[in-house]
């Protein structure tokens, strides 16, 4: 079974008899529809609804476990603490326990990682640690690429994105349903207005592909930006309204001077709008 340690991820640990009441009314995540054996993506967001933390979600005893990127832990720690006030919450930051990836087959002792599970692919995330390695990052981020998987950092900076933009309204990260968190005001104003515009695409390069960070163009003019590259395959945030129209009209889509077609993920049920009327639909 192909596996990978992540050496960039920590963990905040929740537990205490109000850690879910207090986590429910914080993040994105729906606790109730979490299964003790799935990890699911989730957010922490601005009061104006763009992501400040994101973050894996599983059950842990009684507790909860949100595994993060290294650079954002103690943040996200402080952040919680803040929140607490007298709630019966211990909070605890655990940067020792290493993340293991494993995909293709099933890992009895791992999570669901539900993200690839909408997108039709079989990984577990499993804490502690682990055999040997027998695949690369370079392997997780081509299986990213090619199920439609952002991340922040090389896809998508915080506080600079909207749960929308990179898919939480399709990936299981972001309920409608449950009561308020905070920014669940924006989102839920965004899902009904149907005003999101940006989003994740696929990318297939003519060619290599120029790195991360480079402008998607559409007639002299940008859309999006390039995410994580892997050769001639990447992801991408881009304005999916004004990629609609180029392609409708036959204008060709660049990324630096290498022509790209841009797919939406599948699984999403997404389509590019060609039309003002069906952007805004």
């Amino acid at each position: 079974m192909p596996r990978v340690r992540l050496d960039d991820r920590a963990i905040v640990s929740v537990s205490g008899k109000d850690a879910e009441d207090l986590l429910q009314g914080l993040i994105t995540t729906d606790l109730d529809a979490l299964a003790p054996d799935e990890a699911r993506p989730g957010a922490l967001l601005t009061p104006q609804g763009k992501i400040l933390f994101d973050f894996m979600i599983s059950r842990d005893g009684d507790g909860f476990r949100l595994e993060t990127t290294a650079d954002q832990a103690e943040a996200l720690l402080k952040r919680l603490t803040m929140y607490k006030l007298r709630s019966a919450v211990t909070l605890s930051l655990d940067t020792s326990t290493p993340t293991v990836i494993a995909f293709d087959e099933p890992l009895a002792e791992g999570f669901r990682d539900h993200r690839f599970e909408k997108a039709g692919a079989t990984v577990f995330r499993f804490y502690g640690e682990s055999e040997a390695d027998s695949a690369s990052n370079a392997d997780l981020d081509q299986l990213r690429i090619v199920s439609g998987i952002a991340v922040s950092g090389p896809d998508y900076a915080l506080q600079d994105a909207f749960p929308h933009d990179v898919l939480m309204d399709k990936n299981g990260a972001l309920s409608f349903r449950k009561g308020c968190y905070v920014g669940q005001e924006v989102v839920s104003r965004m899902q009904h207005r149907g005003t999101q515009r940006r989003r994740v695409v696929i990318v297939a390069g003519a060619s290599a592909l120029p790195p991360t960070g480079t402008a998607i163009t559409a007639d002299g003019k940008s859309i999006g930006t390039l995410g994580t590259v892997r050769g001639t395959s990447a992801l991408a945030i881009v304005r999916i309204d004004k990629a609609g129209e180029a392609m409708a009209n036959g204008v060709d889509l660049l990324a630096g001077d290498v022509t790209v077609t841009l797919t939406l993920p599948e699984w999403t049920g997404l389509a590019f709008p060609t039309t003002a009327d069906e952007a805004s639909a």
